[in-house]
């Protein structure tokens, strides 16, 4: 064996080492990029009966409202979630859920019973998600059907 082989060989695992981390850091620094994601809802949107999921791949967002506590619950921990409650002259009204027990359940007291308490009314609101980098956003009607 040549002393370039020795050497080779010495050096290999050092460089395998060195990959496997940098690959990791970079996967992670992608990861935390900046990255738009649509949530569509899954069938009919009905919050006040607690049967509303919007979904992108395997995250799934329920949306429900239980007396005027609007509350989002996901299958991956987020960062922070707001909704907004959209009127008739397409004008936002924020409401930033404050998390409740972990970072799976979201909620807000809102106004959203008033516009939707009634059989067949319904109502257009946003959601913004943020996980890492990513931030879920969906535009989706709900309409109360009980």
């Amino acid at each position: 064996m040549n002393r370039h082989l020795k050497i080779a060989f010495m050096v290999a695992p050092f460089l395998g080492i060195l990959g496997y981390i940098g690959a990791d850091f970079y996967n992670e620094n992608e990861a935390n990029k900046t990255k738009i994601i649509q949530l569509v809802p899954e069938g009919h949107c009905d919050i006040i009966n607690h049967s509303c999921v919007l979904k992108s791949g395997e995250f799934k967002v329920n949306v429900s409202d239980k007396e005027g506590l609007t509350e989002v619950n996901s299958t991956f921990p987020l960062d922070s979630a707001t909704i907004f409650l959209v009127n008739a002259k397409n004008e936002m009204t924020p409401y930033p859920l404050g998390m409740q027990k972990s970072p799976y359940y979201w909620r807000s007291n809102t106004d959203l019973r008033s516009f939707v308490g009634n059989k067949g009314e319904s109502y257009k609101l946003r959601l913004i998600a943020k996980i890492k980098g990513g931030q879920y956003i969906s535009e989706f009607y709900t309409q109360t059907t009980k």
